[in-house]
């Protein structure tokens, strides 16, 4: 069983993650894995952030129900589920450190750009399935490697200017899908340790607890607000990858 100071560790890190994503609907693995990928192993890691990130997905899926657009979220999880087993072979087999490096350096450059723009500058309606499920291959492949499949849409999203409850509808339903998709995977490989399970086990009450301040406090802020705090966790969301 792991010591007090490494279970109280674990609940302020998946703590801390449950209520970032259960405001902004994503990057529960970029908060948790700040501080869990210093003291755990990817192959630990990774898994482990993936099943506790599963609950956040579900319980977001039901409270903003109405919102989620699940036709529209296709072409994303038609891509994730492409990436997705590449992703899983490459972290079983490959020294995947580079990619999560260069991944960090482009996420990080991107949130210090639209922090720092002096004006909002958007792309085209976002009505092509075939750049969306490009989009979508590349959150698969990012999210088997980091966990963190919700990056590249969000961005891709952000790109577009769609407002808050648009984007998090297209996003989430992608990041539920991915992470249930290449958890299973991870079991059916049998590269899922016991020690996954009762990191979980003990994470539960934190994970419950972040959940729901963080979903009560998504329909507290307004659009502009909302952006901020999406750049502001891109930002660090890449960093800790690079750090």
């Amino acid at each position: 069983m792991p010591d007090t100071s490494m279970c109280i560790l674990l609940s302020a890190a998946v703590f801390a993650g449950a209520v970032v994503s259960g405001f902004a609907g994503f990057a529960f693995s970029a908060v948790t894995g700040a501080l869990l990928l210093h003291v755990i192993p990817p192959l630990e890691a990774v898994p482990l952030m993936m099943a506790c990130s599963i609950p956040v997905q579900a319980t977001n899926l039901l409270v903003l129900r109405k919102t989620m657009q699940w036709k529209g979220s296709l072409g994303f999880i038609a891509g994730g589920l492409v990436g997705i087993p590449i992703a899983v072979y490459l972290l079983q087999n490959v020294d995947t450190q580079d990619f999560r490096l260069g991944f960090g350096v482009l996420v990080s450059l991107y949130a210090a750009y639209a922090l720092l723009r002096p004006t909002l500058v958007y792309l085209r309606q976002m009505n092509s399935q075939s750049s969306n499920a490009l989009v979508g291959f590349g959150a698969g492949l990012v999210g088997g490697l980091t966990a963190m499949p919700g990056a590249l849409p969000v961005i891709w999203c952000d790109m577009h200017g769609l407002p808050k409850s648009e984007s998090r509808g297209l996003v989430q339903p992608l990041i539920a899908v991915m992470q249930l998709f290449a958890l299973a995977l991870m079991l059916s490989h049998h590269s899922v340790t016991l020690k996954v399970f009762i990191d979980f086990a003990i994470s539960l009450p934190a994970l419950a607890l972040g959940t729901a301040l963080g979903v009560g406090l998504f329909g507290r802020v307004n659009e502009l607000a909302f952006k901020r705090v999406i750049h502001g966790l891109l930002l660090p969301s890449g960093l800790c990858l690079v750090v």
